[in-house]
Formats: C-alpha cells, structure tokens, sequence
C-alpha cells in the first residue's frame, strides 16, 4: 500500500520508517497488507540492529550486506 493512503498501525510504522531511513522502501511496504507482522518485524530488526552484545552494529549491517549480495537481493 503506498504511503498516502496508510492508516493506523501501518501509517505509524511509515513515519517510523520516514523517521528511521528519510523514506518508506518497498521492503516495508510489501508488508504493508499485515501491518502487525510488519510492527513485529520493525521492532526484531531493532533488537538485533541495536543489541549490545555480539557484533557491533557495523559489523551487523556489514553481515546483511554480504547475505544480500549472496542472496542476490536487489535492497
């Protein structure tokens, strides 16, 4: 669902994304027809980005980087 016609919950989760990244990506509105899987997956994201112990935050989204391109993902 593009972002001019969100309500509710998936309104909230696109200002967060707004907030967060400056827009919504089409990785969060492809979730958009379950905006609840959508608020849980936002917030499991936040908890391994942002957890203390492990890797570092660099070092996570370094991870993802490479699990993409092996994966081939285009995001």
């Amino acid at each position: 669902m593009p972002p001019n016609e969100a309500q509710g919950l998936l309104a909230e989760q696109y200002e967060a994304a707004v907030a967060r990244a400056g827009r919504v990506y089409q990785i969060v509105q492809s979730m958009s027809l379950a905006p609840g899987i959508l608020d849980a997956s936002m917030r499991h994201f936040g908890q391994i980005a942002h957890a203390r112990e492990g890797l570092t935050r660099s070092n996570r989204e370094l991870v993802a980087v490479v699990v993409s391109v092996v994966n081939g993902c285009h995001y």
